[in-house]
């Protein structure tokens, strides 16, 4: 006999989050936990934060990142971006000012249980999103990075894998080194692999 999955409604999860002990995305009613990040998704999450912070001083950016949700109507949605950037005054749900509606910029720092999840279905979400212009995919496993640029023809695809390489943000018109991206970060994986190959 297969048992039933519980559904929910998207104010029985808000009400719920708020009293949770660790954050759950909203997927159509079904609510999802969130992994926990490492120490090298933490290194970008903060390098991101410093970088675009930095680069909009006195513009009219709005930067948030972790845990400040956006809802997606179209596909009942509610998720925690790891960052985002918003142009102008925020748009909120309704009454609520911890639901945000018009990220212009949205980066996603990739973890293999939900790297899939990122670049399909999740992007396709974004997309439905009207101030949703442009899309930064990070691995944290090795320097790449996937740009999805919103133009008068549809999407464009850039991919970075140096670190000498620019990053031109024209959503917000900002220029980041992928360099300054991955400062600090070791590349955990590698550094298992390598220590386990040493010891065989």
């Amino acid at each position: 006999m297969q048992v039933q999955q519980k559904t929910y409604t998207p104010e029985e999860y808000l009400a719920l989050e708020e009293t949770a002990e660790f954050r759950s995305e909203y997927w159509n009613g079904e609510i999802v936990p969130m992994t926990g990040g490492s120490f090298d998704h933490n290194t970008l999450f903060v390098n991101f934060c410093a970088l675009l912070k930095f680069a909009s001083r006195g513009r009219d950016f709005t930067i948030r990142a972790g845990d400040m949700r956006v809802w997606i109507p179209r596909y009942h949605l509610y998720v925690y971006p790891d960052v985002y950037v918003i142009q102008g005054q925020p748009i909120f749900q309704e009454t609520r000012k911890d639901v945000m509606l018009n990220p212009k910029l949205i980066i996603e720092i990739l973890s293999k249980s939900t790297q899939d999840y990122d670049k399909t279905d999740k992007f396709r979400s974004y997309r439905s999103i009207l101030e949703f212009q442009e899309y930064l995919l990070v691995s944290q496993y090795e320097t790449y990075v996937e740009h999805h640029i919103k133009t008068d023809n549809g999407w464009v695809l850039r991919e970075y894998e140096s670190d000498s390489a620019i990053i031109h943000l024209s959503s917000i018109g900002v220029e980041i080194a992928i360099a300054d991206i991955y400062e600090g970060v070791t590349f955990e994986s590698k550094i298992e692999t390598a220590i386990a190959s040493e010891n065989l």
